[in-house]
């Protein structure tokens, strides 16, 4: 790493570093480093480079980053330009093609960027593994990196931070808490002390210590669906008649639209204009032709007064709707605003808490493919929480895609997890008859199982990867669907049986309330921590008051911060699995 020239009579005052931190194939995210080395504070600071034609910057934070063909300046915000002797700022950014940094300027004068001219810098070790595992210990091992001029050293990051530098391929961390989790990563550092890329994150979770963390604050979250008075002829009343009202702590009410960057109304009658009668309203009382305020978000407001716990979040998305958050997140300032304006809205603001995002799937193609990049979710939360505030909740559904390279891999989770108060982790959908010949596979497996179509489709190696990257375990929930998914024409019990479609449901193809479900096709065996039944030529697969129970004893022992579910109107009338979720957790 080269100084900032100074003036000759001046020692080496500054210096900047570049680290490529993730790469996925067509991006990558990078970070610079400032540093103060000299002995007197740094009012301000400018990094420039060059980067090849094809790589060019897309998003940047805690920099003003502007580009001039294929020349970048970074300047520093408001609050972090000061730098007393010895201290550092970083700033990040995401990237688009594959090159790397060229001519970097500190403050006007040459500085290194991170690279050697005539020397590379290293690779990538590989992902540590863990071992002996205590309630303060564990020993972590890793594959070595390559260098042209050779491998000086390695730095151990836990949860990003610097821990240790050693020369072997093996560290043993020591003083750590009993029952918490941590996330290990390796880098490598060589002879010039030029640090290459990070190691893959290995999740740990130490022995020991209380499982249960938080007893009394456990989110126990339920999705509560507009268009359910309809068909379903479900309303908030059945909310209170199940007993459900008394065991939940949250409801999502879903959803909101998503259009023209701006957050809309869904379901209008649903919503606020459709009228109760005395015996379907919550307090008994019939709505008036005259009353400012009817539908479901006036039966929200009655429950909340006779459940003073109830907090209500409006979800915007969900899987019809998500196609427009490719357009929201271009201006997440102004989308923000617009979801402000309608969840804040005077007819009804009283009936909400905060605000629920369902991401399916900016930059990962779900309902359609966009371009909005890694860091469209963490650019789209910090303008959430920047217009929501500290009082109101802001949340986000998201994938449960664990798999190499798949959803949870494609964007900033990490990022966006410091402005969010949770994620649902949406651990269900993993295997249908979207797959008409099958193999039939549990929708909603908690771990892996030999046989299992798609490696990292299950719900421990998702929350697993989820705290790798970093979002901690009091900000993960897990999901469960209150439904099972079916195939016809299957002749095998277990898992793996071929099939010639999806079975018969209600109200589409493979799909089915679990109320229904559970008279009639009972559950015939389990796998994976999940239900299955084989009744005829039909095979489902769904969950149970008893798999439920043990899924959060799971999640407890993972210190999560609840669970939530997909949604009320699957439940039976004297709603069991939601009572198996209250009892679970606890």
């Amino acid at each position: 790493m080269v100084g900032l020239a100074a003036p000759a009579e001046a020692a080496t005052s500054a210096t900047a570093t570049y680290t490529r931190t993730q790469d996925w194939g067509s991006g990558f995210e990078g970070k610079w480093t400032v540093k103060n080395t000299g002995t007197t504070s740094i009012a301000s600071w400018t990094v420039e480079w060059d980067f090849p034609s094809g790589t060019s910057v897309t998003s940047a934070w805690d920099a003003d980053v502007t580009g001039s063909g294929t020349h970048w300046t970074a300047k520093n915000k408001s609050w972090n330009g000061t730098l007393a002797p010895g201290a550092s700022v970083s700033f990040g950014f995401n990237g688009a093609g594959s090159g790397s940094p060229g001519n970097c300027k500190l403050n006007g004068a040459s500085c290194d960027g991170g690279t050697v001219p005539g020397d590379n810098a290293p690779s990538a070790p590989g992902t540590p593994t863990a071992s002996n595992i205590t309630n303060s210990a564990v020993t972590l091992s890793w594959t070595a990196a390559t260098d042209d001029k050779g491998i000086k050293n390695y730095d151990v990051l836990r949860d990003g931070t610097k821990v240790a530098t050693v020369t072997g391929l093996t560290y043993t961390n020591t003083g750590l808490s009993a029952g918490t989790d941590y996330s290990y990563a390796i880098q490598a550092r060589d002879t010039a002390d030029q640090t290459g890329p990070v190691s893959g994150a290995r999740a740990v979770r130490t022995t020991g210590g209380n499982p249960n963390p938080n007893p009394g604050t456990k989110v126990k979250l339920g999705y509560f669906t507009e268009w359910g008075v309809y068909g379903r002829n479900y309303h908030v009343k059945n909310l209170v008649t199940s007993g459900s009202a008394a065991k939940i702590t949250h409801i999502n009410y879903a959803f909101g639209n998503v259009q023209g960057g701006k957050c809309t109304i869904g379901d209008a009658y649903a919503d606020y204009d459709k009228a109760y009668t005395a015996d379907q309203s919550v307090d008994g009382v019939a709505d008036t032709w005259d009353q400012p305020l009817r539908g479901n978000f006036n039966q929200l407001r009655k429950l909340k007064a006779k459940y003073p716990h109830i907090k209500v979040l409006w979800s915007f998305g969900g899987w019809t709707w998500s196609g427009g958050f490719g357009q929201a997140v271009a201006n997440p300032t102004a989308f923000a605003q617009s979801c402000y304006d309608l969840v804040e809205d005077p007819r009804w603001a009283d009936v909400f808490d905060g605000i629920d995002l369902d991401w399916e799937y900016p930059n990962a193609c779900g309902l359609t493919c966009d371009t909005s990049g890694p860091a469209a979710i963490r650019n789209m939360m910090q303008a959430m929480r920047a217009k929501f505030g500290a009082n109101n909740l802001v949340t986000a559904a998201v994938t449960a895609d664990a798999s190499s390279g798949g959803k949870i891999d494609a964007a900033d989770y990490a990022g966006a997890a410091q402005y969010i108060d949770w994620y649902n982790v949406m651990t269900y959908d993993f295997f249908g008859a979207w797959a008409a010949q099958g193999p039939t596979a549990p929708h909603s497996p908690l771990t892996s199982y030999a046989g299992i179509p798609q490696a990292g489709f299950n719900s421990a190696e998702a929350i697993a990867k989820f705290k790798a990257k970093g979002v901690p375990s009091s900000k993960l929930l897990l999901g469960i669907g209150f439904y099972g998914r079916g195939w016809t024409g299957v002749t095998q019990s277990a898992p793996g049986g071929t099939a010639t479609g999806p079975a018969q449901g209600t109200y589409e193809q493979g799909i089915e309330d679990y109320k229904v479900l559970r008279n009639s096709c009972p559950a015939t065996g389990t796998v994976a921590g999940t239900a299955y039944a084989h009744c005829g030529g039909n095979w489902w697969s769904y969950d149970t008051p008893a798999t439920v129970t043990s899924k959060m004893g799971w999640a407890n022992n993972q210190g999560l911060r609840g669970a939530f579910f997909w949604e009320f109107s699957g439940d039976t009338t004297n709603g069991e699995l939601v009572s198996a979720i209250n009892s679970g957790l606890g």
